[in-house]
Parts: structure tokens; C-alpha cells; sequence
């Protein structure tokens, strides 16, 4: 089977999701691609970019694999305005534009829904749909019915049922054998809280750093590692909060290399999470796997990813409740580094690395998809 991955954003988490699944399916799969800069725009006018290079090439293919940055309908009508056979087109969400959080410009301008409406008239477009979480799933078909009753009238609610019969999950599939390290850091001494979000609003990291504030004050000895991605415009709490804990910190800012990267998460104890946005949450699910002992908001898709029986201890509702369990876990973290509660917790997530979850994947594009009549 011979398949066209097509990613207008191809950076980040998009472009390891597209190579690894490239390295590793069963399937011939080939790359189209746009650089992963300027978002809005790859929404609005890749699709004709993308158009155009994919109708110059030679190959027949079995399967669209799109991203949902992509404007599939304009991509498909240039696509058959060349005469080309459209093969089976399958969407995957890694995010969507409705559910997304507002940001703090959104709040002060009027948030331009029509990012959203290009999510929805692709879905309609699409012979199957792909969501990375069931909760981003689930998610996406809830505010499908609020979201079409802001229009004034054809609103084409009419259309939900159509898009959740095609909407199946498909976790993200991630390379997470690459954080295997050799030689394993120590962990004793001091417990260790890791951050490795990217460095933005959607993250909350208002709250993570006031948690580590508290735990100053109620003078518990902890050190602070402190990953993700940064940009030029960000929260000014990082930098508040670098100069206050600045005696704590064994780590500041991006990794350089993911061997470096990799270390450093084997290095941290404790993942205190205040996430407001993550429709699956990568960077969460690699701390797991190198040992970290999450402490996860009740919400988004972070319930997912721990194994049955445990998500008592790893949940919270509400702040007070992040700073309780943090603080047990900083009391007892002896005890934590020397039972096998991270050996589950890692095993939890371990079948979301491709060489598990690929030949599902395969399966999934072989059989599950509409043929075409």
C-alpha cells in the first residue's frame, strides 16, 4: 500500500509523528511537506503549495494521509481539477482549532473562527478520521453543535452525525526507545520536579511555579529541572521564577540534543503537571516512560495514559490538591524511588512506542478505510 502523508506544518511533534511513522510502517509512505513556520497561513494557502507539488508526481497512490492543518477541500479541488483518480483520504488530528484554549491576543481581538471551520469542512471531506486521544475525539464531536449555531442559518448540524460516524482514535505513535540512555542518573538526594512544556500560556505555568513556591515556603528541599521549548515572547513568570528559585535549579531552558534531553528526564522524580491544553501530551507521556511519577490534572487526556488502578494517586481536582500530592511525594521519595509504581506507570505508556503500536496502525490503514467506489 502506497501512502502521501501531507503536512503543512512539519515541525515538532508533527514531524516525528510523520517521520517515525515513515521509519517504521509496513507501508510505503512517502512525505509532502511545508516548512513549520507561520501556522495561520499554513492553514489558509498550503493547501494549494501542497496541491501543486503532489500533482507532479508520478506515483499512484492507495491512501491521502492528511494533517489537520491541511484545508482538504482546496486540496482536493485543485487536485481533481487536474483529472487525477482521488485515492482514500484519511485525517489525522493531532489538534483541532474549536477546542483549542484562547490565548491572551484571542482575548483581546476577535478570535477568527474560520481556522476551526476549515477543521470541520475537512472532516466532512474525509473518508475516516484519526484523533490522538479519545478525548480529543470525544471533544471535537461535542463542540461540533455550539460551534455550527454561531451561523445564522444552513448551519449544518445535520452534519455532526456524519463526522462522528467516521471519528476513530488512533493514539499518537511515538519513538520512546530513543530515551533509553545507557547509563541511568542516580536519583537520590533531594527530590527532583520537572517542567518539560513548551513555554506558553496554554501550559500554565503560573501555577506550576506557584506550586513551587508553596513548597518553599512549607520548607520542603527539592531541585528543579526545567525543559521546553522557548520563544521569543513568553510567560514572564519564567523569568520571575528562574531569579526566586535560582538556588534549586539543576537545569534551565531548551536541551540541545535529545541525548541530553533524555538524561535529564531520567534525572527528575517528580512530574507536577498544570497543563491546560493537550489533546494527548507527548512531552508528559516521555517523562512517564523514563520514570518520572506523575502528578496529573483530572482532565484533557492525561487519564488515558495511566494504568488501571492507579489514577487515584496520580490525579487532582483542583491547586490545593496538586500541592498535597506533591508534597507527599517529595515526603516519600524514598519510598517512590525504591517500588516499582514507576516500572507500571512506564509500562503503561510503552505501548504507544511504534514498535508496538505500528502493526495496529498498518492494520488500521489496510482494512478500516472506505474504498472508493
Amino acid at each position: 500500500m502506497r501512502i502521501l502523508l501531507i503536512e503543512p506544518f512539519f515541525t515538532g511533534s508533527h514531524q516525528q509523528w510523520a517521520e517515525g511513522l515513515k521509519a517504521f510502517s509496513g507501508h510505503q509512505i512517502d512525505l509532502l511537506t511545508l516548512p513549520g513556520r507561520h501556522w495561520k497561513w499554513r492553514m489558509f494557502g498550503g493547501a494549494v503549495s501542497l496541491a501543486e507539488k503532489a500533482i507532479l508526481s508520478e506515483h499512484k497512490y492507495d491512501l491521502f494521509l492528511v494533517s489537520d492543518m491541511l484545508d482538504l477541500c482546496t486540496f482536493l479541488a485543485l487536485w481533481q481539477k487536474s483529472g487525477k483518480m482521488v485515492p482514500r483520504i484519511a485525517m489525522y488530528f493531532h489538534e483541532n482549532q474549536i477546542t483549542y484554549p484562547w490565548s491572551p491576543d484571542d482575548q483581546i481581538v476577535e478570535r477568527n473562527e474560520q481556522y476551526g471551520f476549515i477543521n470541520y469542512t475537512s472532516a466532512l471531506a474525509a473518508d475516516v478520521l484519526f484523533f490522538n486521544s479519545d478525548f480529543h475525539r470525544m471533544d471535537f464531536l461535542k463542540s461540533l453543535p455550539a460551534f455550527l449555531r454561531k451561523y445564522p442559518d444552513y448551519k449544518g448540524l445535520k452534519n455532526i452525525p456524519k463526522i462522528e460516524a467516521k471519528a476513530k482514535t488512533l493514539h499518537l505513535g511515538m519513538d520512546l526507545r530513543k530515551l533509553d540512555v545507557e547509563e541511568k542518573p542516580q536519583r537520590n538526594g533531594s527530590p527532583v520536579l520537572l517542567w518539560n512544556c513548551r513555554w506558553e500560556y496554554d501550559k500554565d505555568p503560573e501555577t506550576f511555579f506557584r506550586l513551587c513556591f508553596r513548597l518553599v515556603e512549607a520548607d520542603v528541599d527539592f531541585r528543579l529541572i526545567v525543559l521546553g521549548e522557548t520563544y521569543s515572547k513568553q510567560p514572564a513568570i519564567f523569568e520571575s521564577a528562574r531569579a526566586r528559585l535560582r538556588e534549586r535549579i539543576l537545569h534551565w531552558g531548551y536541551a540541545p540534543s535529545r541525548k541530553e534531553y533524555a538524561q535529564l528526564l531520567w534525572h527528575a522524580d517528580i512530574l507536577p503537571l498544570t497543563s491546560r491544553q493537550d489533546f494527548f501530551g507527548g512531552s508528559t507521556v516521555e517523562a512517564i516512560y523514563c520514570g518520572a511519577y506523575p502528578i496529573l490534572p483530572n482532565r484533557l487526556a492525561f487519564p488515558e495514559h495511566l494504568p488501571t488502578g492507579s489514577k487515584e494517586n496520580h490525579l487532582y481536582e483542583a491547586e490545593d490538591q496538586l500541592f498535597e500530592k506533591t508534597l507527599d511525594a517529595c515526603e516519600n521519595i524514598d519510598h517512590i524511588r525504591k517500588t516499582d509504581v514507576k516500572a507500571d506507570l512506564r509500562k503503561a505508556v510503552k505501548k504507544y512506542d511504534w514498535r508496538e503500536i505500528i502493526k495496529h496502525y498498518d492494520r488500521v490503514f489496510s482494512e478500516s478505510l472506505p474504498l472508493r467506489k
